[in-house]
């Protein structure tokens, strides 16, 4: 994935996001879970897409 691409999907997760919670009425509360949950799967995203999070696999805790 190129620069570009990359940063094309991070405004449009954002646009959507920012849509969403001032068009769509819903409780405080769910927006705050909605906002975490999108953040959350973007940090992964861009975690799986710089090779951080498959490289952590490769860890093991334990026997």
């Amino acid at each position: 994935m190129d620069l570009v691409q990359f940063v094309i999907v991070l405004i449009v997760v954002g646009v959507l996001l920012w849509l969403v919670n001032n068009y769509i009425p819903m409780d405080r509360k769910i927006k705050q879970i909605l906002n975490i949950a999108v953040v959350i799967a973007v940090v992964l995203w861009v975690l799986k897409v710089f090779g951080v999070l498959g490289s952590l696999s490769g860890i093991r805790i334990g026997k």
